[in-house]
C-alpha cells in the first residue's frame, strides 16, 4: 500500500437553510429535504470553518519490465470518489482536493453493459488494447470484469442491519435526512422474506429496531422516521452491535450485510482509522459483508470510510443528492449481493514487447506478487451485474512492431461463502488499433481516467485536456439509462470553467 499521509481539507463555507413553516421544502417525500437542499445549504449569510479528511496517495509510476515484470492488484468496486468529486465541482463550485480523486472509483462509478458469457464462474472477463490517446506512442490496455447478473426473483434472502450515525454532526438535510429517505426506498424494494434491523450510534450504540420481517414495512418506516441527531459519535460501539445482530440473525447461503450511513466523524471510543480498520478486520471473518455510505460536507472523513470498506469485505459510496440516493439504493440494488469476493488481478509483461507499464489508479489496492495466491490476503468484492474496469498505460519496446503478442492476465476470486480461491485467465490481443478504432468502452473509460489525471495534475496526463476529453466522449454511444454518462460531460465542462 502506498498510503503516505492523511490530509485535511479546510473550507470556508456559508451556511443557511430554506424551510417552510412546516419544515417541508418540497415534494421529496420527507420533511426538511429538497432535491436541491445541499446546494441551498451553502449561501452567503455567515461562514463556518469546515474540515474534511482525505488520504493522500503517490500516483503509480511507470515500472520497467526488466526490473519487475509482474503487476498485482485488488479490484475496487467503490464509486464514492466520483460522487464526491461531482459534489465539489457542481455544488461547492471548486475543484476537489487531490486526495478526494481516486481514478479507479471515477471509472467504476459507471455501469457498462459488458457481456456476461461464462456460466462456469460468477464473473466474466473482457479486454482490449489500443493506442493511448494522451500519449500516441504509448498503448492503453483495458481489463473488464462483469459480475453475473442475478434476476430479482432469484436474489438471495437478505439479513440487513442498518447502522445509522445519529450524532450531532449528522443534523443537516444532506446527512441524516438524506439517509432516512434512502433507507425507506431500500425497504420498499425488499421482499417479504428479507429481514431488517436498525442500530444507531451517537454517545453510545442503541438498537432502534430488532431484526424484523420486511413484510412489516410500516413498522420499519416508523422506526426510520423517528430517528433524530444529537450527541457525540461512538462509531466502534455501533459497529460491534451491528455485527452482533447480523450474526445472531445470520442466514446460511443468504445475503448478510451491514449498511453503514455516516459522515465518518468518529470521536468516542476507538476512533482512529487504524483502530477502526483493526476492528473491521476482526469482524469480516463472520461472513457478513458491509456497504459504507458517506454523506455530508464540511467534516466528511473520507479516508476512514474508504478503509473501513476496503478492509471489511465491503464497498464505499458517497451520497450527495437525491439522484445519487436513487442510484445506490434502487438502480444498483443488485450490487448489495456479492457474487465474488477477494478478486485479484495479476499481469505479467513480456520484456521483449513492453518496456514499462503503469497501472492507472488503484494506488491503495496494490498487492505483492506473493499475495496473489495467498487466500488469507483480503481483496475486493464485486456485486451482481456490476462491472469493474482497470487500465494500464504501457510503453512498447522499439522491436514490438505493430502487432504485439497476447497479454495474458490471471485472476483469482472466491465464492461469497468460500475461503478457497478459484483461478481464471484472460488473453487480450493487440491488433494494433488506433484509439479511434477502439471500442466505446475504451474511449469512455480513457476519458474518465484523463479527467482524474487532470484533476490531480498528474505528470502522466500528456496531451489530455478538458477539450480532448469532451471530444472523446462525443465519439461514444454507450447505453445510458439514467443519464449518468451524459452528466459526466456536464461535469467536465463545469470543471473547465473552474
Amino acid at each position: 500500500m502506498k498510503l503516505c499521509k492523511t490530509i485535511f481539507l479546510f473550507v470556508v463555507l456559508g451556511l443557511f437553510t430554506q424551510c417552510t413553516e412546516d419544515g417541508d421544502l418540497n415534494n421529496t417525500g420527507f420533511p426538511g429535504l429538497s432535491d436541491n437542499a445541499i446546494g441551498e445549504s451553502f449561501g452567503t449569510s455567515g461562514t463556518t470553518i469546515s474540515v474534511e479528511n482525505y488520504a493522500e496517495f503517490e500516483e503509480n509510476p511507470f515500472i520497467k519490465v526488466s526490473e519487475q515484470s509482474v503487476s498485482t492488484f485488488s479490484i475496487d468496486a467503490d464509486g464514492a470518489s466520483y460522487a464526491n468529486v461531482r459534489r465539489f465541482i457542481q455544488q461547492d463550485k471548486i475543484l476537489p482536493p487531490k486526495g478526494a480523486v481516486r481514478t479507479e472509483e471515477l471509472i467504476n462509478y459507471f455501469d457498462f453493459d459488458y457481456e456476461y458469457n461464462d456460466d462456469n464462474h460468477p464473473i466474466s472477463l473482457n479486454g482490449e488494447v489500443s493506442q493511448c490517446p494522451w500519449k500516441p506512442d504509448h498503448k492503453l490496455v483495458r481489463i473488464g470484469i462483469k459480475g453475473s447478473p442475478v434476476p430479482s426473483s432469484y436474489l438471495r434472502t437478505s439479513n440487513f442491519v442498518f447502522l445509522i450515525d445519529v450524532s450531532g454532526s449528522m443534523n443537516s438535510p444532506d446527512k441524516l435526512d438524506l439517509l432516512k429517505e434512502g433507507f425507506k426506498r431500500l425497504v420498499n424494494s425488499m421482499s417479504e422474506n428479507d429481514r431488517i434491523a436498525i442500530v444507531t450510534y451517537a454517545g453510545s450504540a442503541g438498537v432502534v429496531l430488532e431484526s424484523t420481517s420486511a413484510n412489516q414495512k410500516n413498522v420499519i418506516y416508523e422506526a426510520i422516521d423517528k430517528l433524530g441527531a444529537g450527541g457525540s459519535t461512538a462509531g466502534a460501539e455501533g459497529i460491534i452491535t451491528a455485527y452482533e445482530i447480523a450474526s445472531a440473525n445470520f442466514i446460511e447461503g443468504g445475503n448478510n450485510r451491514i449498511i453503514i450511513g455516516t459522515d465518518g466523524d468518529f470521536n468516542v471510543g476507538p476512533s482512529s482509522q487504524e483502530e477502526l480498520v483493526e476492528l473491521i478486520e476482526e469482524k469480516r471473518e463472520l461472513g457478513v459483508f458491509i456497504t459504507v455510505l458517506g454523506v455530508g460536507r464540511g467534516n466528511l472523513n473520507d479516508a476512514s470510510l474508504e478503509q473501513i470498506a476496503n478492509n471489511g469485505n465491503g464497498t464505499y459510496e458517497y451520497i450527495d443528492n437525491i439522484d445519487q440516493l436513487q442510484k445506490v439504493f434502487i438502480y444498483d440494488y443488485n450490487k448489495f449481493f456479492t457474487v465474488a469476493k477477494d478478486v485479484k488481478v495479476q499481469v505479467e509483461f513480456n520484456a521483449e514487447n513492453v518496456q514499462s507499464y503503469r497501472l492507472i489508479g488503484y494506488e491503495n489496492r496494490i498487492l505483492n506478487e506473493e499475495d496473489f495466491e495467498d487466500d488469507t490476503k483480503d481483496a475486493g468484492e464485486i456485486g451482481a451485474d456490476q462491472n469493474i474496469t482497470a487500465l494500464y498505460e504501457i510503453i512498447p519496446t522499439t522491436s514490438a512492431g505493430q502487432a504485439s503478442p497476447t497479454f495474458k492476465i490471471d485472476f483469482r476470486y472466491k465464492y461469497p461463502n468460500s475461503d478457497v480461491s478459484q483461478p481464471m485467465e484472460l488473453d487480450i490481443f493487440d491488433a494494433g488499433n488506433s484509439f479511434d478504432e477502439s471500442t466505446d468502452y475504451m474511449k469512455f473509460t480513457a476519458s474518465v481516467a484523463s479527467f482524474g489525471m487532470i484533476l490531480t495534475e498528474s505528470q502522466y496526463k500528456g496531451s489530455a485536456s478538458y477539450d480532448t476529453i469532451l471530444q472523446w466522449l462525443n465519439n461514444t454511444n454507450l447505453r445510458d439509462d439514467h443519464n449518468f454518462k451524459s452528466e459526466f460531460k456536464t461535469i467536465v465542462s463545469d470543471a473547465k470553467g473552474l
